[in-house]
């Protein structure tokens, strides 16, 4: 199969405008795919597509997709590189297309962005369908033509690094537990020499004194583990490392605080942070990114029983503050305090955490965009400049000393883990809690629960969990390899 691009009309005449590739093929079949287009009515809008079956022996099927505008560049309004998205979308599309014609391999035309161009094509064709006897049909996106082979190749690590997590979130809770994510991710990395990767047991977490951690952990009949990831790809392996740190709930029932059961299957997707952040490095190992990364998954299930947290209970966190547990079902944020203690013994030059950590950040931006909370100016830049790019957007939220009252003012304990006004600004005060547990001068943490998932809204994933943001993670830590700030 074959998959050209088409750009819509600048005149009014309905002329189809080609692409470089598609011009060429339009001479190859003797201008008949430009005769075919036009025949087929009127011009073809974003996205949308028309099949040609026998125009050429070597693609007996044609797929030509709508690009819209060809010089679609940066939507200020939109925050993101329109051009780059229209043609991830078309992609997709058109590869869906040959893949619903049960066609093995298809070739791509770069359509002027090859990186973008086989992110679109990987990232739509992926499904999870492991578990069912009747699969889809396997296919193959490649390059069609050699001049941009490099980005292409770029492209499609990028996209197979989102499809890493978007498997892992996908998967059902008792086929990725927290040992077998662990071991998932350490399969991932064995080929890299300069990747070491710690599978840490119970026993450890305990000698760490991470607390508040094992607490959400002894619910649950499935053993925590801490996964730890040193990825050593700068020039010097002393120099300060980027640290990622994911939350790693693998099934997330509320706790005593029990979830409405419409629903709580999705929350196998709990562990989105860690497998995002993870994701991301194994990206960032199979680019050979020239800086060093660590990654800290926390992993456990969170589930009630006998011995699991009451609300009520005060724990005790790796840096000694003492958390009153108002709510078991803000588990994720007991996790991250200890994982982001515990970050701050590899002086980072920036520790970035991602979570699917509250509700409320679902109500607040839907799946539009990733939040981002941070103390750090330079740091948020560097995210926003390189969620331009991917199209999976971040947007800044507040760190107002007027949400960490809300979680200080605490009658048992040194934190509340939710904010007093219960509901209330519910992703702020989540964020200002973990703000308790860091004194580095840049880091962030991007709540993913509204990204967590995709039903329809971006064109080029299927349904399913989404992955996101994987891709700004890499793309970010790739800016950050080019920048001097120390």
């Amino acid at each position: 199969g074959l998959v050209l691009g088409v750009y819509s009309s600048e005149k009014n005449d309905g002329a189809a405008q080609f692409t470089s590739a598609g011009d060429a093929f339009d001479k190859l079949v003797a201008g008949k795919l430009r005769a075919l287009l036009s025949l087929c009515g009127p011009p073809l809008k974003k996205g949308k597509t028309r099949v040609f079956h026998g125009l050429h022996q070597d693609f007996p099927s044609v797929v030509v997709v709508g690009l819209g505008k060809k010089n679609a560049g940066i939507n200020d309004q939109e925050n993101w590189n329109e051009g780059k998205e229209n043609i991830r979308t078309a992609v997709a599309v058109g590869c869906r297309q040959i893949q619903d014609l049960e066609i093995p391999c298809v070739e791509v035309d770069p359509c002027g962005d090859a990186q973008a161009a086989a992110e679109g094509a990987v990232l739509g064709v992926h499904e999870y369908n492991e578990l069912k006897q009747k699969k889809k049909p396997v296919v193959t996106p490649q390059l069609h033509g050699s001049a941009e082979s490099a980005a292409w190749q770029k492209g499609v690590i990028y996209a197979e690094g989102q499809n890493l997590a978007r498997y892992l979130m996908e998967a059902p809770a008792n086929y990725i537990t927290p040992i077998k994510f662990a071991e998932h991710i350490e399969q991932k990395l064995r080929s890299f020499s300069n990747v070491k990767v710690h599978i840490r047991p119970e026993s450890w977490i305990t000698t760490q004194e991470m607390g508040a951690f094992l607490s959400v952990a002894k619910g649950s009949a499935e053993p925590p583990i801490f996964l730890e990831i040193h990825y050593l790809g700068g020039p010097n392996t002393n120099d300060s490392p980027l640290v990622f740190v994911g939350k790693g709930v693998t099934f997330d029932s509320g706790g005593i605080s029990l979830k409405p059961s419409s629903g709580m299957d999705a929350m196998r997707a709990d562990m989105g942070g860690a497998a995002t952040v993870c994701s991301a490095i194994v990206t960032a190992a199979a680019l050979k990114l020239p800086l060093n990364i660590i990654g800290l998954a926390p992993l456990c299930e969170n589930m009630p029983s006998g011995k699991a947290n009451k609300p009520g209970d005060v724990v005790r966190a790796k840096n000694g503050k003492t958390i009153q547990v108002d709510n078991t079902d803000a588990e994720g944020r007991l996790l991250l305090a200890d994982a982001l203690c515990y970050a701050h013994n590899f002086n980072a030059r920036a520790i970035v955490n991602a979570a699917t950590l509250t509700g409320a950040m679902d109500v607040a931006l839907g799946s539009a965009a990733t939040g981002v909370f941070t103390n750090s100016s330079w740091l948020w830049t560097h995210l926003y400049e390189a969620s331009i790019l991917t199209g999976d957007r971040v947007w800044r939220m507040p760190l107002f000393e007027h949400y960490t009252k809300q979680v200080t003012d605490c009658p048992l304990a040194d934190v509340s883990n939710i904010g007093k006004y219960s509901r209330a600004g519910g992703a702020c005060t989540a964020a200002a809690f973990l703000k308790e547990f860091v004194t580095a001068t840049h880091w962030a943490h991007l709540d993913i629960a509204g990204v967590m998932s995709n039903k329809d809204e971006v064109p080029y994933l299927r349904k399913g969990m989404a992955g996101r943001p994987t891709r700004t993670l890499v793309e970010f830590a790739a800016r950050l390899s080019q920048d001097s700030h120390n």
